[in-house]
């Protein structure tokens, strides 16, 4: 058995300047269609829930980019970070084909200028 971590922290006016700037480029680029709705849907705090699954994404890619393949392309896009109907922030990266998963763990927060997340993997050996 494996087990991978990884963390990120991102600042949330950066993730804003690139939406603003970049519009759907940047969102369709990054974000799953259920994640943008997730986040258009979160009012004034929009920002805040698009800088968390960013840092996800980041946290998700850190853990487990030994096992993605150097040809793969859109890496986040493939990372879909979800809530389970308690609030509990899940991901699916199926997308992604990696095989060996037996359990994962994803862990967010945000504040007005800061999202971060935390994500374990447990591989088989």
């Amino acid at each position: 058995m494996k087990i991978q971590t990884g963390v990120d922290i991102i600042e949330v006016e950066r993730i804003k300047e690139a939406i603003q700037r970049q519009g759907k480029a940047f969102l369709n680029n990054v974000y799953t269609q259920g994640e943008i709705e997730y986040c258009e849907n979160t009012g004034s705090m929009k920002y805040q829930h698009y800088a968390a699954r960013f840092a996800a994404k980041e946290a998700v890619f850190k853990a487990i980019s030994f096992r993605i393949s150097e040809n793969e392309d859109n890496i986040l896009n493939k990372i879909e970070v979800k809530n389970e109907k308690s609030g509990k922030p899940t991901v699916n990266i199926e997308k992604l084909g990696i095989k060996g998963i037996m359990d994962m763990d994803l862990s967010l927060s945000h504040l007005k200028d800061y999202a971060v997340a935390s994500f374990t993997i447990l591989f088989e050996s």
